[in-house]
């Protein structure tokens, strides 16, 4: 089993955005923003990486815990830290699982394929980040 935290705002992953080559051929690229995320997962899960890149079935548990709203009353603060109140505002939990296993190719397995079981889950915190938690099932 392979653990690790990523400390800061978690990003998900943008939509890809257009753009042209100086030859006028039309080319797809991720905002800078989610790029910038992915290469950050990837530096923290570097220190956590196996000798030799996981292959087979794997499965990957993340807990996003998204930074307390300054709306909060002091009460909502309070029910949100002990995780009796949960963000169900955009983005969705897809689009965070689907920058971070892209960060993880060639870092902790050899393509994000071989996920075959993955659960997230969104919360509040005062310390925003991402726990990952990764389970070899071969």
């Amino acid at each position: 089993m392979i653990q690790f935290t990523v400390l800061g705002d978690p990003v998900a992953q943008g939509r890809p955005r257009v753009g042209k080559t100086k030859r006028g051929k039309t080319v797809l690229y991720d905002p800078q923003k989610s790029k910038d995320f992915k290469q950050f997962v990837g530096l923290v899960a570097s220190q956590y990486a196996p000798a030799e890149l996981l292959e087979g079935p794997l499965n990957v548990r993340l807990k996003v815990y998204k930074p307390l709203l300054k709306s909060f009353s002091k009460k909502r603060t309070r029910e949100a830290e002990a995780g009796l109140y949960r963000p169900v505002t955009k983005p969705d939990v897809d689009n965070y699982a689907k920058g971070i296993k892209d960060a993880l190719n060639n870092v902790i397995w050899k393509d994000d394929s071989q996920v075959v079981e993955l659960t997230i889950s969104k919360w509040y915190s005062a310390k925003p980040r991402v726990e990952v938690e990764i389970t070899s099932l071969a």
